[in-house]
């Protein structure tokens, strides 16, 4: 899995991609991690070059890609 730390963004401590099974990890500040399934390695791409990753979770992942808390 190729994580990106964040340190900048309030909310997410850093976010994954699996290639092969297309799940996006986003593991937050506060201790919680959401599993987002089926989603393109160019999204993952995309969201690593965002302004703002909690921006772009919310515009462009959250209520697009299917999810689980783990």
């Amino acid at each position: 899995m190729n994580w990106v730390d964040t340190p900048e963004s309030a909310s997410i401590a850093r976010f994954g991609h699996d290639d092969g099974a297309r799940i996006l990890v986003v593991e937050f500040k506060k201790g919680y991690a959401y599993n987002y399934y089926d989603v393109p390695g160019d999204v993952f791409e995309q969201m690593k070059s965002a302004g703002s990753k909690g921006q772009f979770l919310t515009d462009r992942i959250k209520g697009v890609y299917r999810y689980a808390r783990v």
